[in-house]
């Protein structure tokens, strides 16, 4: 199964540990995650389903390409990582 992980940055505001979760999509394995920690939601997801534009996804170490969908498939043994987009100039 999948594990999915978050930043520091994002568990400062709410606890959320890496956890192992089902699904064989970006979408199904972070609607696992959301299951446990249903406060993270909001903060790595618009009020369309979106991912926020201030987020960034990998699986396996690459940049998820469907940022709306968020379809793009992850292995069974894949890992997510799950990050805050940093801006600026």
């Amino acid at each position: 199964m999948p594990s999915v992980a978050f930043t520091r940055n994002l568990q400062r505001h709410v606890a959320c540990p890496p956890c192992v979760v089902a699904g064989g999509t970006v979408r199904e394995s972070l609607e696992s995650a959301f299951a446990r920690y249903p406060k993270l939601r909001g903060y790595v997801l618009d009020e369309h389903g979106a991912l926020r534009f201030h987020m960034a996804v990998y699986v396996n170490g690459v940049p998820i390409a469907d940022r709306q969908g968020l379809s793009d498939p992850v292995p069974p043994t894949g890992e997510i990582f799950v990050m805050q987009a940093l801006s600026g100039g």
